[in-house]
């Protein structure tokens, strides 16, 4: 009894948001029909896909990301060949926020969190006002 020996602790569940994967679809996308190299962007996508499992097994095992910075140090990134992982630590699960290349600025990355505050704005107006059309900064859905 007590003895957790030879048991691995409980991975955190992760959560791709609409924004990251809209990102590794134009960056494959790219990648395969703008720039002909189709088997580069298969080899890019698994990458992206293999660092977001070793980002669930262990999250913390990744650099704060500065250039948002918390005291809770909850923003990460994660760097997979030239690309950020941008993502978000919570109690039960990992919140991916975004992938970036690594040649962006301070400011893009900054966005990602904006965006990401932005659409938990809207789904919570979404569930306080049933059957009204919600329009928060560019995004609008009509709520049934």
């Amino acid at each position: 009894m007590g003895n957790t020996k030879g048991k691995t602790p409980k991975a955190h569940s992760v959560r791709l948001t609409e924004n990251a994967i809209k990102n590794i679809d134009e960056i494959t996308g790219y990648i395969a029909f703008i720039r002909h190299q189709p088997l580069n962007a298969i080899r890019l996508g698994n990458k992206l896909f293999e660092t977001i499992d070793r980002i669930e097994q262990n999250p913390q095992a990744f650099r704060e990301c500065e250039e948002i910075p918390t005291k809770t140090k909850i923003y990460r990134k994660a760097v997979c060949m030239s690309w950020l992982i941008i993502y978000k630590i919570k109690m039960t699960e990992i919140v991916v926020l975004g992938i970036i290349h690594s040649s962006r600025g301070a400011s893009k990355l900054r966005m990602l969190r904006k965006m990401h505050k932005l659409f938990m704005l809207k789904k919570y107006i979404e569930s306080q006002m049933p059957n009204r059309i919600v329009e928060c900064q560019g995004f609008i859905t009509s709520v049934s």
